[in-house]
């Protein structure tokens, strides 16, 4: 049910995003002259890796040694809007579509992360990765990895229709409001380092 659910919505959803999501492309190429779609390999449902695609916030700059810049000098003003709505996430319907994401779950994460999680922590990949769920309408990126891992594996182990529900409604809110969408002297969220490694070095 879940599934059927997914697909039904994703392909509704998308259609009207057709048009929204080629417009902030075209934006985002017309300022930047850079490709405008964003692809990444991300782990998803027992942390097989699959790619997922976003519309580009930050631009391909790089400094004289040939480093990437830091996130605060590439975030674009375009590309703060499209975060400050979610608007850059669209493109993941199609994942939806496809099978590689639901709607509601723990948000898909960069595989090199799968090695850094401790046995609780792992639980997040025991279900498909979702655009939205607990941890984004319970502080987004303003709470520590390891609150947000917390509520991924609560919902995990206390999935329901219900809570897919509550979830989606509660997320419609926190995008109209741009809540929390970067955590505290970052313009975007810090990398995870990893729960025990972090513990120890402290």
């Amino acid at each position: 049910m879940k599934r059927c659910v997914d697909i039904v919505v994703a392909l509704g959803i998308g259609i009207i995003a057709v048009l929204p999501v080629l417009s902030c492309a075209l934006i985002f190429y017309l300022l930047y002259k850079e490709v405008p779609f964003y692809v990444s390999e991300r782990a998803g449902k027992d942390r097989r890796a699959f790619r997922i695609y976003k519309l580009k916030s930050m631009r391909q700059l790089f400094d004289s040694s040939g480093e990437l810049l830091s996130d605060a000098e590439r975030l674009t003003s375009f590309g703060l809007f499209l975060r400050k709505y979610s608007l850059d996430e669209l493109p993941q319907l199609w994942n939806v579509v496809k099978g590689d994401m639901s709607l509601i779950g723990p948000r898909p994460l960069p595989t090199e992360y799968n090695e850094l999680y401790n046995e609780e922590q792992r639980k997040r990949n025991n279900v498909r990765p979702g655009l939205t769920g607990l941890a984004q309408v319970n502080g987004r990126n303003a709470i520590s990895w390891e609150a947000k891992f917390a509520w991924d594996v609560y919902y995990v182990e206390h999935y329901s229709a219900k809570l897919d529900v509550k979830i989606f409604i509660q997320t419609i809110g926190k995008v109209l409001g741009s809540a929390n969408i970067s955590q505290d002297n970052h313009v975007t969220t810090e990398k995870f380092q990893g729960t025990v490694a972090k513990t120890q070095a402290e």
